[in-house]
This record gives C-alpha cells, structure tokens and sequence, in this order.
C-alpha cells in the first residue's frame, strides 16, 4: 500500500462543506438515477428469467452464478478504464452500457441465449461504475470530507435501489405482469444518469490528470 497522508480533522461541519458546491450534488444525483434505471428490472430478474427467457427455477441460480461474474468483470473493467481516463466518463461509459442492456431486455423477445447474455450485459455495467463513482465523490469531498463522501454515494445507491424497485413494480401492475416493462421504466432514468455524468465530465472535470495516468503499451 503506498504511504498516503492522513485525511485532514476539519470537525463534523467540516467534513460536509463539500455538499455546498454542486459538483457532489450532480454525481449523486447520476447515482441514484443510474441505481433506480437498473433495479427496476433487476428486483425482478428471477421472475423474467423465467417468464421471458423460459428458464426453469432450478437453473435460475446458475443464471445468477453467471450475472455475479459479470459484476466481478465489470469492476475489473472499470477500475482498469479509470486508471486510464476521465472517472466521470468512465462513470458514463458504464451507465450507458446499462441503458443500452435495459433497452434490449424491452425490446428482445426472450430466449435462453438472449437472456443469458442481456443478464450478464446489465450486471457488467452495474458494476462497472462502482469505481469510477465512487472516486468522483471521494475526490469532491476533498480536504477532509473525503469519508463523508463515499458514505453519502451508498446513500444514493441503496435510496435508488428502493425507489427503482417500486417503479418497476409498478411498471409490471401497469402492464399486466409484462415482465419486459420494468426494463423500459428504467431505462430513461439510466439515460438521465449518462447524460448527468457527460455534463460533470464536460462543466466539472477540468483537472483529470487523465495524460499523467496514461500508461504505454507495447505492442
């Protein structure tokens, strides 16, 4: 590990000044939005996996195994992108692979192969955003509200977990138990947070050190 300094002690007022400025406001807002697109569909996975895609029970869980894959992949992939480029573009990148994933489960009839690859696909991007997120808050929260900031995105997270679960939920009522529906509830809402991190990367993100951390590869 390197030999980091040690966060400044600005006091409890302190640690929250950074809320004032709307750069942390925006990212937040990019979070929950992006969470709520997702799990409108994805609380209701098992139930379409079976419905649409015509797995049997007993093989959802393997189907599951595959999606924990895609989460594993996608961090691996993000962190890897945000070592190299602009954490709020990254952060848009993976947003944007999960919209487009949403779009296709609305729009894809279902079939076993499509509905292996478009869970995969979702997962991937769920997590792919993790850590470019994730170090756009610490970085606002800068100067001793570093702390304070990654707990305030798990707020963001798990409150966009929540509401997108009832809006798909009443996406299904809506349509009669279509279980394609949750997916098209949820992607403009992870449309809204691609287009939310294009602005903070484009407005806010001047000072990327992006060239620094360019890496050359030999080929």
């Amino acid at each position: 590990m390197p030999n980091l300094p040690a966060v400044p002690d600005t006091g409890l007022r302190g640690q929250f000044r950074f809320l004032k400025r709307r750069g942390p406001w925006v990212i937040l807002l990019a979070v929950f939005t992006g969470n709520a697109g997702i799990f409108c569909w994805w609380s209701y996975v098992s139930p379409w996996l079976s419905h649409v895609g015509g797995w049997s029970s007993g093989t959802v869980s393997l189907l599951m195994m595959l999606a924990g894959f895609g989460m594993v992949v996608g961090g691996i992939a993000g962190g890897a992108l945000s070592d190299r480029w602009r954490h709020a573009g990254s952060a848009a990148l993976g947003q944007f692979i999960s919209f487009t994933g949403l779009s296709l489960v609305f729009l894809v009839p279902g079939s076993h192969l499509s509905t292996a690859i478009l869970t995969f696909w979702v997962a991937f991007g769920l997590f792919f955003v993790s850590t470019p997120q994730q170090i756009l808050m610490v970085e606002a929260g800068q100067g001793g509200g570093e702390l304070i900031g990654g707990a305030t995105i798990q707020v963001a997270f798990n409150f966009g977990n929540a509401v997108g679960s009832s809006l798909g939920g009443g996406a299904l009522t809506l349509s009669g138990m279509n279980y394609h529906y949750p997916a098209l509830a949820g992607a403009p809402l992870a449309l809204v947070a691609v287009l939310l991190l294009l602005l903070y990367s484009h407005k806010l993100e001047t000072d990327t050190d992006a060239i620094s951390r360019l890496q050359p590869i030999e080929v």
